[in-house]
């Protein structure tokens, strides 16, 4: 009896020693080991949409104390002392309405934009290639100097995204990790004094780690933040490349610097649409097939210049055959031209020019997330959902996400929540997510409606095309909502 009990008496020394040393060398790992580097929002993207939402918070005293960090794979330093010629613009423009523009003043970000290279239009002239059925957005004779008739403003997306950084800079108190990528998002692990297994741990190059209470993937369409959160996106490919270039008018417009005008006309591969910037220059965004936008690629600035222009005259027969040269397409436009009746002052003024590299190209795509959020993640502008470029719609539903998600943080704040579970983010999500699948759904009909060339569609688009022309306050109504200030519908 007595051995057995000294044998109970040794395994229980021993058991109380193992625990006792399996401790001390937890406490001493864990004393070796760094400490989470931890924030309370981590931005992943420094596009317009995550510098905007970093600069609301930092400039919003309710938020400003809250540790922020932004990644972004690119040199930021150069972005922000970005700097062109007045001559020359850049091919990626966007067209922001007087709702994004009045929120970007908000946040105090307007005014670091180079004001000179914005461009505000105030008509529309929109109309159909095969049919010729029109809508002309335009206000009252002489009101286009009226404040409030602004329809929208066109911006070089890099004069935009210098401005915000300049503002961040003014702002401070943003830790940046530029130049770094992101290598890999895990969740964090549990120690003695944190439980860290539900937050994100943001691994970028150089073996920096960065933990989020929030982490907002502002990175694009291809979002690995959104990969991490285990969120699908749904949604298909247009077949469908959208053609940019910096074109040079013979003029500043028919309505001259006072009332600039935005055109877009459909055509059965997609909307070709040139839209005003400073002086005598436009920006164009061409939708049409992978094989066209080749072609267009390849032509000399001669003939490329010959093609947008019959791109807005030229029947949509003419301008297929003229797709199928491989060049001569500036002779063969001149020939066509004598043959073809339109009016002048009704489209874009002649293109003289095109400014050297600015041609390229983009597959165009419609994607839409199953949710904005999930436990400590929130996602913005693309990594939300990616729309067709024909409304001019993607980068005003970005800033209508940030503004919503930074009033979503600037409320969790003020009340003790938690500012990255689901629970305090799911206002956010109630109220951008039918909006923007909405208007990604109007988008993409309209695409499909313009893109037949024959049938029962055509002269019912164009019925109803004319009709809105017609009614005054139906087409009031629609120029509002173009330019964000109409009555919000979702």
């Amino acid at each position: 009896m007595e051995a057995v009990a000294r044998r109970k008496a040794a395994a229980y020394v021993c058991l109380n020693c193992t625990r006792q040393f399996h401790r001390q060398i937890r406490r001493q790992y864990h004393n070796a080991a760094p400490r989470p580097d931890i924030y309370d929002v981590v931005c992943v993207g420094g596009g317009p949409a995550g510098l905007s939402l970093l600069t609301a918070l930092r400039a919003n005293p309710v938020t400003s104390h809250l540790r922020v960090a932004l990644v972004e794979a690119q040199d930021l330093s150069k972005i922000k002392s970005w700097k062109l010629p007045p001559n020359k613009y850049s091919n990626r423009c966007s067209s922001l309405t007087p709702t994004s523009a009045f929120y970007l003043d908000q946040i105090g970000a307007w005014e670091h934009l180079d004001q000179t290279r914005v461009q505000p239009y105030h008509e529309m002239q929109v109309w159909d290639g095969v049919t010729d059925a029109r809508i002309e957005f335009d206000w009252a004779p002489g009101s286009a100097l009226v404040e409030g008739t602004t329809i929208a403003y066109m911006n070089e997306n890099l004069n935009l995204t210098s401005g915000l950084l300049k503002r961040l800079e003014q702002l401070g108190g943003v830790s940046v990790f530029d130049g770094a990528k992101v290598e890999n998002i895990t969740f964090g692990e549990e120690t003695e004094d944190l439980d860290l297994r539900q937050w994100p741990v943001v691994h970028i190059s150089g073996g920096k780690q960065l933990t989020a209470r929030l982490l907002v993937g502002a990175d694009g369409a291809n979002s690995p933040v959104r990969a991490f959160a285990g969120i699908d996106a749904k949604g298909w490919d247009y077949n469908r490349h959208g053609v940019v270039a910096t074109l040079e008018m013979e003029g500043e417009g028919w309505g001259e610097e006072h009332t600039k005008i935005a055109y877009q006309r459909f055509l059965p591969t997609g909307p070709v649409a040139m839209l005003p910037m400073p002086g005598k220059y436009s920006t164009l965004v061409w939708s049409t097939t992978p094989e066209n936008a080749s072609i267009l690629k390849s032509l000399s600035s001669k003939d490329f210049v010959a093609m947008v222009n019959a791109a807005f005259r030229l029947s949509p027969v003419d301008l297929a055959f003229m797709h199928t040269q491989g060049a001569g397409q500036d002779d063969e436009y001149s020939w066509r031209l004598q043959h073809t009746s339109f009016n002048p002052r009704a489209i874009p003024q002649t293109v003289v020019g095109v400014q050297e590299g600015t041609v390229a190209s983009f597959p165009l795509k419609m994607r839409h997330a199953d949710t904005y959020i999930a436990e400590r993640v929130a996602l913005v502008g693309d990594a939300a959902h990616t729309i067709h470029p024909l409304a001019g719609q993607g980068l005003n539903q970005g800033q209508g996400d940030v503004q919503s998600l930074a009033k979503t943080i600037e409320h969790a704040v003020t009340h003790g929540q938690d500012i990255g579970s689901i629970m305090s983010l799911e206002s956010y999500v109630s109220e951008r997510y039918t909006a923007n699948h909405v208007l990604l759904g109007v988008v993409d009909k309209l695409h499909k409606l313009y893109s037949a060339e024959s049938g029962p569609l055509v002269p019912l688009r164009s019925l109803g095309l004319n009709a809105v022309n017609a009614l005054g306050p139906l087409k009031s109504f629609f120029m509002k909502q173009a330019a964000g200030s109409g009555t919000k519908l979702f």
